[in-house]
């Protein structure tokens, strides 16, 4: 990997930027791949998975290239190891609120296991790698935000201002204030033209709630559109709301329920110069606390830090695919913000079309979703916890009549699923988070009565964020496959199917983006009524 690596810091390719960094020994300072820097010599370099890595072997951060604004990397996604889960769980915030002997819990292992492993493979211990998160947070909020250090410090995760500044000093090399003035004096005009109204920076909200505008970092190129109107045919009313004009900014909006309280998020693409987006999130929160938690489940969301390079090249070798991916580049999986909603949303999902299981989910947290007051237009609820449709939807006995007004107008059978599930949930019998390994997963899911392979899989693609879950069954990828000629029309079900998962083995390990290529394929040349995808 080292030649691949340096042709690519040679090449200053910003593909890369965000998947490794560059430390450099004649200069003790780790740069992001794209920097413009004169390219050192290759027996001065030396690369590393994560900043922490280069933190912890003495460099600090390249004040040119600042490699903390990079987006992140696919990488802890491809990873189906244990450094891959811990990673995520790291970024979601866990350490920060749980410690590391919350961290190994949620991997099943000890501390000293876990701490042994990520020095070996990441080069920095938990900690560690739980500080470079906070720095990188911290940034974005001193140079997008007119917080004070203070609250910058406490919403980045810091425990307390000398820790915060000791840091900064040992990464940038600089006091947090410094690198606010280094900034705006370099994008003085920048600043001035995203300050268009009092709202931008931060505020307060209600007395205690805090409002954010942050931009988020996105490789490109990036389908914007298509996963807007992904997650805009599947928005629970109250719960979402989404705009999607078609000669202006892109909107979509949801609440959020995060560690330290309820919040929303109002996310704004728009379409620069040539093909490139870009994305504005404003974030209403009950505690700074939750502001890097918020982000980084943004983030999953929009799928953020792929490579869609690597992805588009991969899919392009297939000559059917390749015109599919011609016609629509940066495709992107859409994640979730909340491992337990997509559950219940999937489970819901299962056998009938989108526009059913939306109806059917709108009844649900109209009826018990709680209240929330949110300043973006169209939110006003939080989607029910497990424990609330644990409590709130009767379970119906079989060969029992179903009342008609039940929250969940679904067959008995499909109700006692998703009661149970929400159950286990709540009980903490079903453990379905970031940090789960996605055939663990799978497997606890399908053990489960009423949860089939479709739905496990489903739901690994899009709470892991794992690139490679195929929906094997699943009648629009079938419809997309016959459109753009990857299946023959006339084979039976079974026999559709099962070629189609034998051509799909080819398409390892993006299997999930190709997914995304052909149900665009199936809504825009064929008419079927697919699993809901929810």
């Amino acid at each position: 990997m080292f030649d691949e690596r340096y042709r690519a810091i040679d090449a200053r390719d910003t593909r890369f930027d965000g998947q490794f960094f560059t430390a450099v020994s004649s200069t003790g300072i780790y740069c992001r791949p794209s920097c413009p820097a004169r390219t050192p010599k290759a027996q001065n370099v030396t690369f590393y998975l994560t900043s922490a890595g280069a933190h912890e072997a003495g460099y600090r951060a390249c004040k040119r290239c600042v490699p903390e604004a990079a987006p992140g990397t696919p990488e802890w996604d491809l990873r189906r190891d244990l450094a891959g889960r811990a990673m995520r769980l790291i970024v979601d915030g866990v350490v920060d609120r749980e410690g590391v002997n919350g961290l190994a819990a949620h991997l099943g292992y000890s501390e000293r296991q876990v701490n042994r492993l990520l020095v070996a493979e990441l080069g920095a211990g938990p900690l560690a790698l739980a500080r470079a998160r906070r720095a990188q947070t911290a940034r974005s909020l001193l140079v997008g935000t007119d917080l004070q250090l203070a609250d910058v410090a406490f919403a980045a995760g810091f425990g307390s201002i000398r820790q915060f500044n000791d840091t900064f000093l040992q990464v940038f090399a600089a006091r947090p204030g410094e690198v606010r003035a280094r900034y705006r004096a370099a994008n003085a005009r920048a600043a001035t033209a995203h300050r268009e109204s009092p709202e931008d920076g931060a505020e307060m909200i209600g007395g205690a709630s805090v409002r954010l505008s942050l931009v988020l970092p996105v490789r490109q190129p990036f389908d914007a559109p298509g996963l807007f109107r992904f997650l805009a045919a599947r928005a629970i009313t109250g719960v979402e709301a989404a705009e999607l004009p078609t000669d202006g900014p892109l909107r979509y909006a949801r609440s959020l329920l995060l560690p330290h309280g309820a919040g929303a998020v109002e996310i704004i693409a728009t379409q620069g110069g040539g093909s490139e987006w870009r994305l504005q999130a404003q974030l209403e929160l009950a505690s700074l606390a939750d502001v890097a938690t918020a982000v980084a489940r943004v983030r999953r969301m929009l799928d953020l830090d792929a490579d869609p390079v690597a992805v588009d090249t991969a899919l392009s070798a297939d000559p059917a695919l390749a015109l599919l991916v011609n016609r629509t580049r940066g495709i992107r999986v859409p994640g979730a913000v909340d491992p337990h909603e997509l559950v219940i949303r999937a489970i819901v999902g299962q056998q009938i079309s989108v526009a059913a299981a939306r109806g059917h989910l709108g009844r649900l947290t109209a009826l018990l979703g709680t209240r929330y007051t949110s300043s973006f237009a169209g939110i006003d609820r939080l989607f029910p916890t497990p424990g609330q449709i644990a409590a709130g939807v009767p379970e119906p006995m079989p060969g029992d009549p179903l009342d008609q007004d039940r929250p969940l107008r679904l067959p008995g059978r499909s109700v006692r699923t998703v009661v149970a599930a929400a159950r286990a949930l709540s009980d903490g019998e079903l453990v379905v988070d970031v940090g789960a390994d996605p055939e663990v997963l799978r497997e606890r899911l399908v053990a489960r009565p009423g949860i089939g392979p479709w739905t496990a899989a489903y739901i690994s693609m899009r709470v892991l964020g794992d690139p490679d879950a195929w929906l094997h069954g699943d009648v629009a990828l079938v419809a997309g496959a016959i459109a753009v000629g990857t299946l023959e029309p006339n084979l039976s079900k079974t026999g559709a199917h099962r070629t189609l998962a034998e051509k799909a083995a080819a398409w390892a390990p993006w299997r999930s983006y190709a997914a995304l290529h052909l149900w665009q394929a199936a809504a825009s040349g064929v008419t079927t009524t697919a699993s809901a995808h929810l």
